[in-house]
């Protein structure tokens, strides 16, 4: 099973709200998850950002691969490099 680090949207149209969770590369992107590690919502200002470091380590080390903006996000809250 290949597993991936994602963004799932939740939230009213034109009000996006997004959660951090681990899922097969398989299902849809608001299908069946895993795990959530965490949320970003980039309406408010500041922007939020929660993510569990060890949940997300813990993803990662086990091969879970990361889409681009989950990465990004990662970075930003200095879970990785």
């Amino acid at each position: 099973m290949a597993t991936r680090i994602r963004l799932k949207r939740l939230g009213a149209k034109k009000a996006p709200f997004y959660r951090i969770v681990v899922a097969d590369s398989r299902t849809a992107r608001n299908g069946k998850t895993i795990e959530e590690i965490g949320y970003y919502d980039p309406t408010k200002e500041p922007v939020v950002l929660k993510v569990d470091a060890d949940a997300a380590k813990k993803w990662l080390s086990t091969g879970a691969q990361p889409s681009d903006t989950v990465k990004a996000l990662l970075k930003k809250a200095g879970v990785i490099e």
